[in-house]
């Protein structure tokens, strides 16, 4: 096992014999450890007929093993006054523990184990799949899920980024414990995942600690993803969404190339400037904010890109007012696009960009658990330095770089516009 510091972010990076990358950094700024494990798997990954298998393999994990029973770890990581959870994305699914320093054997111990060990019993099968139809359920009482649902299959023919995380309904009605185990036994390795921890540790005695625990779990060859390229799009593709309510709402999306092309981190600002920062940042001097909800058109605005391996999407939403329309709507948003295309946008508004992503970057990684969580971000889009440099690729963003963008990306073959008309209340 050879060891290898990355200076610009202090990391050290270490590959154990059965193939588990380790990723540590040390944080002393609090008597805490938050211990991540990021699995290459995620939705992307999927085949027709297994959608939201990645998420529900991730459920699974949590009814135990025969080491630490269901609701065992619940009690223990709660008794040592620490916090644990999981979520599956596009690209990959995460597990965590933040535990005060001297309790980190916890997290390691359990996520160790849960890599080999998780049961999937055949009554845990039935119980879950309950859970996460009706977790579907819910999610389609929001009439926006089933525009963004459109939106994404239409975007997307090939490439797994085309459906939902949480699947498709018939996948989960027919998906077998089978199905499940064989995903967790494939995807579930050592030389399939990546281990990071954050806090308040010395480097050397946490390596230590780390052969302790996952030098003995069994190696195996990291497994062949299933991906699909998706094709290159020959034009605007445009849905229509018709479901009961009396609200409007219009998406636009555009084909942008993925989180390590230097293109991405370019039309990140230009969001900024269309739609607002994000992260909870006052987006009213924002154009579209200025153009649609300022005049009444709309309720809101929105707009963002999504940290992916695979060329994803820079989308934007509004929910419409009463007495405004999406073909109205729709009209606003691509002339002010129109206008960075043909003018570019002002170096005030670029120093203003640059200033309010600082602030939400310094935001973002003020606790270790954010920390941790964005070093094994990084790792998953392959490049471990990739947050760690964010700021300096920020500031080198140009008023060329934007208007360049805009003509690059931002044009009518590269785009898909999905309306949601509202048919009023069921029955009407």
């Amino acid at each position: 096992m050879n060891t290898v510091n990355v200076p610009s972010s202090a990391v050290t990076v270490r590959t154990l014999a059965n193939g588990l990358t380790v990723l540590l950094k040390e944080s002393h700024t609090a008597p805490v450890i938050s211990w991540w494990m990021m699995y290459r798997i995620g939705s992307r990954n999927e085949r027709t007929g297994q959608t939201g298998i990645s998420h529900w393999v991730e459920h699974m994990m949590f009814k135990g093993t025969p080491r630490y029973p269901a609701g065992v770890l619940d009690k223990l990581i709660d008794r040592a006054g620490g916090q644990w959870n999981a979520f599956t994305s596009l690209d990959y699914t995460m597990y965590y523990q933040t535990l005060p320093a001297d309790r980190i054997e916890l997290a390691l111990d359990a996520e160790a184990d849960r890599m080999t060990q998780a049961k999937f019993a055949a009554s845990d099968v039935t119980s879950e799949r309950t859970v996460i139809i009706s977790e579907r359920r819910d999610n389609e009482n929001s009439p926006t899920f089933w525009l963004n649902e459109e939106m994404r299959g239409a975007a997307f023919r090939v490439h797994g980024y085309h459906h939902e995380i949480i699947g498709d309904m018939t996948d989960l009605h027919t998906m077998t414990r089978d199905d499940l185990y064989a995903h967790y036994r494939q995807h579930y390795t050592p030389a399939n995942a990546v281990a990071v921890g954050v806090g308040a540790f010395d480097t050397n005695d946490m390596l230590a600690k780390i052969a302790q625990y996952y030098d003995d779990v069994p190696t195996d060859s990291a497994p062949k993803l299933f991906v699909r390229p998706e094709p290159e799009q020959q034009g605007e593709r445009r849905i229509r969404v018709e479901r009961p309510g009396n609200t409007a709402f219009i998406r636009v999306a555009y084909r942008v190339p993925p989180s390590l092309h230097p293109d991405w981190l370019c039309l990140e600002v230009l969001d900024s400037v269309l739609t607002g920062p994000g992260g909870g940042v006052d987006n009213k001097t924002s154009r579209l904010y200025q153009a649609l909800v300022k005049t009444g058109i709309t309720a809101n605005i929105g707009g963002g890109l999504q940290e992916t391996i695979d060329p994803y999407l820079y989308s934007l939403g509004a929910t419409i007012n009463d007495g405004h329309t999406p073909e109205e709507t729709e009209a606003i948003i691509l002339a002010e696009i129109e206008r960075v295309r043909e003018n570019g946008i002002t170096s005030l508004e670029l120093e203003k960009a640059k200033k309010q992503a600082r602030a939400a970057f310094a935001y973002s990684t003020e606790s270790i658990t954010n920390q941790a969580y964005w070093l094994a971000q990084s790792a998953a889009l392959g490049d471990i330095r990739w947050f760690d440099e964010y700021l300096d690729k920020l500031q080198a963003v140009t008023l060329a770089d934007i208007q360049r963008v805009a003509q690059t990306y931002l044009v009518p073959r590269n785009r898909t516009v999905g309306y949601l008309i509202p048919t009023g209340r069921e029955g009407d």
